[in-house]
């Protein structure tokens, strides 16, 4: 796509997705979740070009949380730091130590993923922020799907709006409806510097044997994706065995 088309394409995705699913009123403090990866700049640049043109009046503010499991936390901060200055986002860096705290002494990706959602949580609840935003995608639901099905048993996945501590906290995910592929595009269009993970635990990841899998898939059915997606809603039950 030329670069006003695909700018325009991923700005009306994520519009339809915030107005379908009613992710953001006026007035509303929206805190994004950035981890410095394609997916949460994109979200980030989004949301602030939208406020500039759209009749709805409402604060975001971007945070990162760096642990001492970070190997270059400098680095990060600095690029970040450049990147929030750059779009004029108000921010924040959460600092978090959780070293002490594994038992096991070996990374866990929940464990260390929770604990980073953790102090989101609590930075939120302290400042103000009924609402997180992350920049989870169509890829990411799509994966989950398989992960509960396969290694948990269950049939679930990640909601475009979730609810948590009984109402008080809600999660958004106005990416919902982009794939990994278009936000790549996009990321490399804009010219974001991208924080690449280097946690070891990357490549053997559960997440990552399920994303090569429906990559397989997908040469197979292009529209695997789409029928992973749909499948929970669309259950018969006069099929189903005990």
């Amino acid at each position: 796509m030329k670069q006003n088309k695909l700018e325009h394409y991923i700005e009306k995705k994520v519009g339809i997705a915030i107005n379908r699913y009613h992710m953001i009123e006026g007035g509303d403090k929206v805190l994004v979740g950035v981890s410095g990866g394609k997916d949460s700049l994109t979200l980030l640049k989004i949301l602030s070009e939208r406020k500039k043109w759209i009749p709805v009046d409402y604060e975001i503010k971007a945070i990162h949380v760096i642990s001492d499991y970070d190997p270059d936390p400098e680095n990060k901060i600095k690029v970040l730091e450049n990147f929030f200055k750059e779009i004029k986002c108000d921010y924040v860096f959460k600092e978090i130590k959780i070293k002490e705290k594994n038992k096991r002494k070996n990374l866990d990706c929940f464990w260390c993923s929770w604990n980073r959602r953790k102090a989101i949580f609590e930075f939120a609840e302290e400042s103000g922020f009924k609402k997180i935003a992350f920049g989870h995608h169509k890829d990411d639901i799509v994966e989950t799907i398989l992960m509960n099905m396969f290694f948990n048993g269950e049939i679930s996945s990640i909601n475009p709006v979730q609810e948590l501590f009984n109402g008080k906290l809600k999660i958004l995910r106005p990416l919902v409806l982009l794939e990994e592929k278009e936000i790549e595009e996009y990321s490399k269009m804009a010219g974001f510097k991208i924080i690449h993970s280097k946690c070891q635990r990357n490549e053997d990841s559960k997440r990552m044997f399920v994303k090569k899998l429906i990559a397989k898939l997908e040469k197979e059915n292009k529209d695997i994706k789409t029928n992973i997606l749909k499948s929970p809603t669309r259950i018969k039950e006069d099929y189903l065995g005990a």
